[in-house]
């Protein structure tokens, strides 16, 4: 090839890339942990799955965590476009969107959720209550325990009864705990419960199967009362305006790569939940399981605690509890509260 026609070849070559970049959307996104977090850095894969698959076409830009925009205000913030999307807990915004508990009182995961239409209806719900486009429930079916410093007790029917009990609390499980352990929670950002258990401030905490190694809280917490209950309710929501003003191919690229990471994470939690486990009682965790019948009392407590509260406040709503019943059917497989192992469930979905 000639030298011109080199050189004519490598300028339209970089006019392409020119249009191609300045076709590109790109959307500004927040996360609510630091990056440490197990969650964060599953939340930082899905970004990268989309930039990778969107080049050119659609971008999202990290700008950070809780550092730039506090965790309990980023869904506020996407609401009224300060930023274009957050990955962020349902409970942050549960005094707008009461149906949260839906996700909260789950038996199962998002991977059911998606095929049910649960996730579906949440997404409707979303967009006409908070002015979202709810893209994906993410690193679902992750329970929940209680964490104690000291040695649980329990009385005479075999139902916990912690006294001189300090508990670290939010609003995902506080209901629960309010009404079951007829407790007085301490609420504390996560980023504030080291120090809090440093200082003695509290002495028990809920928390995820996962994560407690990466925020260091086993270094006070001992105990780990069985069974686990309710389920995370992380998940990523879009500023409405933003997400109508994506292209077409935009919007398919961020959809697909977030239902594929709902799966994936969803699948991976899993295991990653027991192999974490497995590590705490390896460096000093003690489990502590109720007995049978007090369990199922514990567990029964938890998801009828949620319910309540979804029920009292979606009443006061518009809408009231026309979704009521369907959300808890979408969110809830049968077959878990049958007995099958949940497991077993996430598996045959994905055949």
């Amino acid at each position: 090839m000639r030298p011109s026609l080199r050189l004519m070849a490598a300028g339209l070559s970089l006019l392409f890339a020119s249009l191609t970049h300045a076709d590109e959307q790109v959307i500004t996104a927040l996360h609510a942990f630091p990056p440490s977090l197990i969650y964060t850095q599953s939340f930082l894969e899905f970004v990268d799955d989309v930039n990778e698959e969107g080049q050119g076409v659609i971008r999202i830009d990290v700008l950070g965590g809780p550092e730039v925009i506090g965790l309990s205000q980023q869904p506020y913030a996407v609401r009224n476009g300060v930023v274009d999307m957050a990955y962020t807990a349902a409970s942050f915004y549960a005094g707008t969107l009461p149906e949260r508990d839906a996700l909260i009182s789950s038996n199962t995961n998002a991977i059911y959720a998606r095929q049910s239409g649960g996730i579906d209806l949440l997404n409707r719900i979303h967009q006409r209550k908070m002015d979202v486009f709810y893209l994906g429930w993410f690193d679902s079916g992750i329970k929940y325990n209680l964490y104690t410093i000291n040695k649980p007790v329990v009385n005479d029917q075999g139902d916990l009864a912690l006294p001189n009990l300090r508990l670290r609390s939010n609003p995902v499980y506080d209901a629960f705990f309010t009404d079951y352990l007829k407790a007085q929670p301490i609420s504390l950002p996560t980023t504030d419960v080291y120090s809090a258990l440093e200082r003695s401030v509290v002495n028990a905490t809920g928390w995820t199967q996962i994560g407690m190694n990466d925020l260091g809280w086993n270094k006070f917490l001992r105990y780990r009362i069985d069974p686990a209950f309710y389920s995370t309710d992380m998940g990523v929501i879009v500023n409405l305006e933003s997400w109508n003003a994506l292209s077409d191919d935009a919007r398919r690229i961020l959809q697909d790569v977030a239902i594929r990471h709902e799966r994936d994470s969803a699948l991976r939690f899993a295991k990653a939940a027991t192999e974490q486990q497995r590590q705490l009682e390896a460096n000093g965790m003690t489990p502590f399981k109720l007995d049978p019948a007090a369990a199922d009392r514990y567990l029964r407590a938890a998801r009828e605690a949620s319910w309540r509260r979804m029920k009292r406040y979606m009443e006061h709503q518009p809408g009231g509890l026309s979704h009521y019943q369907d959300l808890i059917e979408k969110f809830n497989d049968p077959a878990v509260d049958a007995g099958k192992d949940a497991d077993d469930t996430a598996r045959s979905t994905t055949r």
